[in-house]
């Protein structure tokens, strides 16, 4: 299944002030465009980005990994429609459509987002009003309305393709948001729980409520972690995952996946949270021969709950044989999976210790790790 965002970035925003377009002013120490990029970018489940400029600001942004740059409209609606049938040779499955200026937006709330689009449907998150809402005129309040089944909208909100692509090409007229514009063409739209930090800045103020947002999502975490399993009988040893033929094998209470053993401790490291032995103690029979997804699962479960997001992984494995480079994209790929990260994001190398200590003289494996996480 294709995801792909459209990010609305040609407009002028005349409220926010400044000197430029908000979406090219500074925040946080990358500009505001950036932020909103990188969150989409840090989605796993978002596979392109297509960014929607203004035609004087096209080359202000360089296409590159996942991102793509189209011309925008007059208006909002011209903008997300540009954006869509610039992906119409592609054909996505999914498409997310958001504001650049909701640049606190998580890759948590983009992956709720996308767990309730379903084909022909769409989802959008969206925060109860809690406020009393007043009715003015003339600097006087002259009622009151009923705030019973009203939610204040954000985005991303996400659509599958070729239903909200079909509803812009059938829509006339103005419209608040592009949930109105699928709902005009009968399209069914889930309510996602929004999140009061995925503001929209607007005015001048917005941009220190942004910033103290920001500022406090760079909690970034990297934990280490190092193995080391003999060697024993057998025919072949398991590595991040994948089994590699060999002369003999790994000893150890489990699989011993040296690899994998290495970068469940760097999630454990990370968080602050011990290592394997003290989530699964090898005292514990039930471990016995356990695979070693079980422990990496765990720790990435655990992230989750401590309000963390695996972004990155990097493990080396040190050894004379048997040789990991031709199947390295597998362990990338096992691992990838097992972390819900794009394989792009996981790196799986080998080294040799040019003869020197134990892993020179083939007496075991050793393997190191590090794991990068962020706030979700």
């Amino acid at each position: 299944m294709t995801t792909v965002a459209i990010i609305l970035a040609a407009g002028r925003g005349t409220r926010a002030g400044g000197e430029q377009p908000k979406q090219w002013r500074p925040l946080a120490g990358r500009r505001v465009i950036d932020w909103a990029v990188a969150a989409f970018e840090a989605a796993a489940e978002v596979d392109r980005i297509m960014l929607v400029l203004h035609p004087d600001e096209i080359d202000r942004v360089a296409p590159r990994g996942k991102v793509q740059v189209t011309q925008g409209g007059d208006t909002r609606a011209a903008s997300v429609r540009a954006g869509l049938e610039a992906l119409a040779d592609m054909g996505p499955d999914r498409v997310l459509i958001h504001d650049v200026a909701r640049c606190c937006t998580r890759p948590g709330l983009i992956a709720a987002v996308l767990d309730n689009v379903q084909a022909g449907a769409g989802a959008a998150p969206a925060l109860p009003v809690s406020d009393a809402l007043w009715r003015g005129e003339a600097g006087y309040v002259t009622g009151t309305r009923d705030r019973t089944g009203l939610y204040r909208a954000q985005t991303p909100q996400g659509f599958d393709y070729a239903a909200i692509l079909a509803a812009h090409r059938g829509h006339n007229g103005p419209a608040a948001d592009d949930v109105e514009v699928a709902r005009a063409a009968g399209i069914p739209v889930r309510i996602v729980e929004g999140a009061e930090a995925n503001l929209k800045i607007t005015r001048p103020e917005d941009f220190a409520r942004a910033e103290k947002i920001l500022r406090g999502q760079m909690d970034i975490r990297v934990g280490s972690g190092f193995d080391v399993h003999r060697f024993g009988p057998g025919d072949h040893v398991v590595l991040c995952g994948v089994a590699v033929p060999h002369t003999r094998g790994l000893q150890g209470h489990s699989d011993a996946d040296v690899g994998m053993h290495a970068v469940t401790d760097a999630i454990y490291g990370a968080l602050a949270a011990g290592d394997i032995g003290a989530h699964f103690p090898p005292s514990d029979p039930q471990w016995r021969g356990a695979e070693s997804h079980v422990f990496l699962r765990h720790a990435v479960q655990l992230a989750g709950e401590h309000g963390f997001a695996i972004t990155h992984m990097d493990v080396t494995l040190i050894c004379e044989r048997p040789k990991i480079g031709p199947r390295a994209g597998a362990m990338r790929a096992a691992l990838a999976g097992i972390a819900g990260l794009a394989e792009d994001r996981v790196s799986v190398k080998a080294t040799t210790s040019e003869r020197l200590g134990f892993t020179g003289r083939e007496e075991g494996i050793a393997a190191q790790a590090t794991a990068t996480l962020v706030p979700e």
